[in-house]
């Protein structure tokens, strides 16, 4: 049985996603629809021999990688062709139910989708399948180098229980905070950027971002939790810790969908909206970021002190 990842008394499946670099991975391109050129009979017969295809074709060792890929932030014109291609060409595809969504019409593949509850069944079956020769891609919301690690977590050790030798490898997407940054006008280079978009305590985090908004002065760019740290709740935490309440602050929500908006507030007209854990104690959706920017004058006074 997968693990529960109960992050109170085990370790973070981030840190162990993170422990150490990728393996070096031919990404030689294959023709299209040619995820090393066999079917998912023949891959199973290839790894029940100790081999399995590559991306162009040909048969090597047991290491033909399972890929994560960030799908963006829900609109396909913002999927990578990469990413798309590893979609496109798996055998069965595993991820939570609202991002498999977005990019179910691009693939023939077994979708195995999941919420929270069911998360853990849901990976069991997708490492066993992969153990058994069938080529898997899991699909994660935005880029999971912003926000996801956890959930990468999870997928590599669901499948190196199954079959230590096969890899995952990350395919990075375009993620809300990048479309966010552009949105609202705050260069990444200027800004402190942090997901709360995560189980477990977000103490230290909450802690980044009132340093950066008070003694910093740096724009912040947010991914907040639902539906217990959303966009109020954050303001009226930073209020707490000293922020400027006429800071500007954006909720930035659904980016690229057809419903997109942008809703904007200062720092304390946004903090009347703190309160709350479900769905109807805020009127914002969990496909949302925040934006905090500085004054113009105040980064120029920051700047000019360094």
């Amino acid at each position: 049985m997968s693990d529960e990842y109960d992050l109170e008394a085990g370790p973070d499946p981030a840190t162990f996603a993170a422990a150490v670099p990728e393996p070096d991975i031919d990404e030689g391109a294959a023709p299209e629809g040619q995820r090393g050129g066999d079917s998912a009979d023949q891959r199973s017969a290839n790894h029940s021999s100790g081999h399995s295809p590559r991306e162009d074709g040909e048969t090597v060792g047991a290491d033909d990688p399972v890929y994560a890929v960030g799908v963006g932030p829900g609109n396909q014109e913002y999927l990578t062709p990469r990413g798309r291609r590893a979609i496109e060409e798996a055998d069965v595809v595993v991820g939570f139910t609202t991002v498999v969504e977005f990019v179910e019409d691009l693939t023939d593949a077994d979708l195995l989708t999941c919420g929270y509850k069911d998360e853990a069944e849901a990976l069991e079956a997708f490492g066993e399948r992969v153990a058994a020769g069938e080529s898997g891609t899991a699909v994660a919301m935005g880029d999971p180098n912003h926000s996801g690690y956890q959930f990468v977590g999870k997928v590599q050790r669901a499948v190196e229980r199954e079959d230590s030798d096969t890899p995952v490898r990350i395919v990075p997407g375009i993620s809300s905070l990048q479309m966010a940054a552009s949105r609202a006008r705050t260069p990444m280079e200027d800004t402190e950027f942090v997901t709360l978009h995560k189980s477990g305590d977000l103490e230290a985090d909450m802690e980044r971002l009132a340093a950066a908004a008070t003694v910093d002065e740096r724009h912040l760019l947010v991914l907040p939790r639902p539906y217990d740290r959303m966009p109020g709740d954050i303001a009226a935490f930073l209020l707490e810790e000293g922020a400027d309440p006429n800071l500007e602050a954006l909720v930035l929500e659904k980016l690229t969908h057809e419903d997109e908006a942008i809703h904007r507030f200062t720092l304390a007209e946004l903090s009347e909206h703190a309160g709350g854990t479900g769905t109807e104690d805020t009127p914002f959706s969990d496909l949302v970021v925040l934006a905090v920017r500085q004054s113009i004058e105040s980064k120029a006074i920051t700047s000019a002190r360094r």
